[in-house]
């Protein structure tokens, strides 16, 4: 049976559209342009001839204008539990790299259907959070994951964007679900129920917003903010404007990634 939480994710990923709004307030007001995608990729040790596997891979577009990794690679499998975002990612990245090495699956990471130790490198950036059996799905990937092979996750912090938008609207009788089921400060122990070695890295980051109506599209895009959009847009709209200095709103981000050896 599924759950109504993992009903919801569903919903929210059934399409990219939720998730293109989200990744657009960050390439418009970003305050680090180096930008997450890039700043993960340069985290990778993604050498000649390793197989690599990515879960929940969204849109793909943190792969594009990646080919030399891309070339590098012996086997690059792009997977999602959505169909919706498989399509999305191979339209995304049509141009990207034409020789057909890229392979798209639809995963599910609680039952990765590949044979053990089979990956050099496996991947699942913002999403863990979402997976209702977590130690199933990291119990997986250790198995898929061949001896000396390396985990990256990218995740949220618990003092980013969502806490600092709640304590905007603190005057407001919301009661917003929070999901804290991985992040850069829980991750970690979680992480070492299977994997010896565990690395965290921060990514130093934050929001400048000058159009306030962005980031009332991010909040609409979230469950997390049901109980917020409930108000009419223009009263959000004042809220916001009320916190904005010199015309500019400043939010806070908490990213990072970890590094898993097995």
């Amino acid at each position: 049976m599924i759950s109504n939480d993992e009903t919801t994710v569903r919903e929210q990923y059934s399409t990219s559209d939720k998730l293109n709004t989200r990744i657009s307030i960050h390439q418009k007001y970003s305050t680090n342009k180096q930008g997450f995608g890039n700043w993960i990729f340069s985290n990778y040790e993604i050498k000649e001839g390793l197989s690599v596997l990515e879960l929940g891979c969204g849109t793909g577009e943190m792969w594009r204008g990646k080919e030399d990794i891309i070339d590098r690679c012996s086997r690059l499998i792009l997977s999602d539990l959505s169909e919706g975002m498989i399509l999305a990612a191979k339209e995304k990245l049509k141009d990207t790299h034409k020789s057909g090495k890229i392979e798209y699956k639809i995963v599910d990471i609680q039952e990765i259907p590949f044979s053990d130790k089979k990956f050099d490198v496996v991947i699942a950036n913002m999403m863990l959070y979402h997976v209702p059996d977590l130690l199933k799905g990291l119990k997986e990937v250790h198995r898929v994951l061949k001896e000396n092979g390396t985990f990256y996750c990218a995740t949220y912090g618990e003092n980013g964007i969502c806490e600092h938008v709640e304590l905007m609207f603190d005057e407001f009788p919301i009661s917003s679900a929070y999901n804290y089921n991985f992040t850069l400060q829980n991750g970690a122990d979680t992480l070492k129920k299977y994997f010896p070695v565990v690395e965290k890295l921060i990514y130093e980051d934050s929001l400048e917003v000058t159009d306030v109506d962005d980031l009332i599209d991010y909040i609409y895009s979230l469950p997390r903010f049901s109980d917020i959009q409930d108000y009419p847009r223009e009263t959000l709209r004042c809220v916001l404007e009320k916190n904005m200095r010199d015309r500019v709103l400043h939010v806070s981000k908490d990213y990072g990634m970890f590094i898993a050896r097995k």
